[in-house]
């Protein structure tokens, strides 16, 4: 990873770090209580599953507009204005659909909402991938960490409030204000680029142009990651529940194995990264969620009268979990190692979007033709795809072939 020009002094540096910390914390903590705040939503205007559907669908899509246009605003005036300038008002959007009284401004709530999240989304990862060209070394991977656990702590904050008996609207108009307030505090330390100042003028160090099928080619990588990630989201405690006949208790336990999972090698994966290099990090990553899902598949066959059950598929979540926590990072920081622009980061954040968008409806119209077994095998062919494209896609990317890395990484391991 090549060191950037112009690096501040190191206490400078660690409160940069420490900002965009807790951006990602807030950020994913505002999520969190949105999604929390969903079932209350529902039930107080009563929308039903259709009507929510397509809430939920419309903030994906404004969301995915506002991404590009995003990214092309951060190249004009680096991500830290676009940050301190919007980053507080992307989090009071969920006031919006807490004051919503029906369906049609639930609707415009949405489209709002959307845009927040797209702006925040472009923000915040793109500059983890400048501040992480400031280091010299792997640092994405723990903000992402930090995103999952600030939305974890949300649902079980907004649990704990209506328990206590708090309205469902007051604990989004709180979660709101303490969002802005935390992402204003949090923006503030954030850096300019290197080559940049603080009024985005720039002192002439260029922005690599990516060629459009190595973009392509990080756009599939990206959306597959987040459909393999999709298929433990929105089906792994189906595929329990349905399939394996597991407990109504413990059905539930499939994707908490999962995201836990993830978060853990997120907040630690940033050395494993380091001592492997991009290739050979995609290439464990996918094998590892690859060899997750086959244990997944396999949890369901009878040997001799009987199956793996629950235990295996468990296991298979946990696999799965530890190479998905990677992909993204490593394709962020990737980008970052090229010379990319921001909206050539944004472009990872939209297929990101992209494959959280069709991922549920791609796995469940399969399942629905064949058995959730095989809709599974979607994401299982996709985490193979990753593990063998991705490691070829970062060597064209970084123009390093395999001696090269396999020497950088004695280096770094020595």
């Amino acid at each position: 990873m090549p060191t950037a020009t112009n690096t501040p002094d190191p206490l400078t540096l660690r409160r940069a770090r420490l900002g965009l910390h807790g951006a990602f914390a807030t950020s994913g903590f505002v999520m969190g209580a949105w999604a929390a705040a969903l079932p209350g939503i529902d039930a107080r205007l009563d929308l039903g599953e259709a009507r929510l559907g397509t809430a939920l669908l419309l903030i994906q899509l404004v969301g995915l507009a506002t991404m590009a246009v995003a990214g092309r605003i951060a190249d004009r005036v680096t991500t830290r204005r676009l940050l301190l300038w919007a980053g507080p008002a992307t989090q009071l959007v969920l006031l919006a659909p807490a004051f919503a009284t029906d369906y049609a401004t639930l609707l415009a709530a949405a489209a709002l909402y959307g845009i927040g999240v797209g702006v925040i989304e472009v923000g915040i990862n793109a500059h983890s991938v400048e501040l992480e060209q400031r280091y010299g070394r792997p640092i994405i991977s723990a903000f992402h960490g930090l995103w999952s656990l600030g939305g974890a702590a949300a649902g079980a904050l907004t649990s704990l409030g209506l328990g206590l008996g708090l309205g469902n609207q007051a604990i989004l108009i709180a979660v709101a204000l303490i969002g802005a307030i935390a992402m204003a505090i949090s923006t503030r330390p954030l850096l300019p680029p290197p080559g940049r100042d603080n009024s985005g003028g720039s002192s002439g160090i260029p922005v690599r142009r990516i060629g459009f099928v190595l973009l392509a080619a990080l756009f599939v990588l990206g959306l597959g990651g987040h459909l393999v990630e999709s298929g433990a989201i929105d089906w792994a405690n189906l595929h329990a529940a349905n399939v394996l006949d597991a407990d109504d208790a413990l059905a539930p336990l499939s994707y908490t194995v999962f995201a836990c999972t993830m978060t853990v090698f997120r907040l630690f994966g940033d050395p494993i990264r380091a001592k492997l290099g991009p290739a050979r990090t995609m290439l464990a990553a996918g094998a590892l969620a690859a060899a997750g899902y086959v244990l997944v598949l396999a949890s369901a066959v009878s040997f001799g009268g009987m199956t793996g059950g629950l235990p295996l598929a468990w296991a298979g979540w946990l696999l799965a979990g530890s190479g998905i926590a990677v992909i993204v990072p490593v394709l962020f920081s990737a980008v970052g190692d090229a010379g990319g622009s921001p909206s050539n980061i944004a472009l990872i954040s939209m297929s990101g979007s992209t494959g959280l968008l069709i991922g549920p409806a791609a796995i469940g119209y399969i399942a629905a033709a064949t058995s959730l077994t095989g809709g599974l095998v979607v994401p299982a062919a996709l985490a193979v795809f990753i593990a063998l494209a991705g490691p070829l896609t970062m060597r064209r990317l970084l123009k390093r072939p395999a001696a090269a890395e396999t020497k950088e990484t004695a280096a770094v391991a020595g």
